[in-house]
């Protein structure tokens, strides 16, 4: 989520606008996360969705570790698809990015 709240704060000047977007884009990606609700029990339509959704291998992740006790050799694929998400995002950010003094 800190990589959203870069490319969100990247051209936008008011501090509220980011605010109201973070509320939102939460409330979006947290539904279809499968936090509530196991991904397996999703329409088709849903499921694509919940597949590029980060907050889907983050609560993947937590439920390996704290339901599952797999450790972390069970979650690596959930890691990896995070920090490949961050990074995508923290390097658009960059580039968006406002150079001034």
């Amino acid at each position: 989520m800190i990589s959203f709240m870069f490319l969100l704060m990247v051209r936008v000047s008011d501090p509220l606008v980011p605010r109201a977007m973070f509320g939102v884009l939460n409330t979006l990606l947290y539904f279809p996360s499968g936090a509530i609700y196991p991904v397996e029990g999703f329409p088709p339509w849903l499921r694509w969705i919940s597949y590029i959704d980060p907050f889907t291998y983050a609560v993947h992740a937590l439920k390996a570790l704290l339901l599952k006790n797999t450790g972390f050799a069970g979650i690596y694929t959930d890691i990896f698809v995070l920090l490949g998400f961050s990074v995508l995002l923290v390097s658009l950010s960059v580039a968006f990015f406002r150079r001034q003094i």
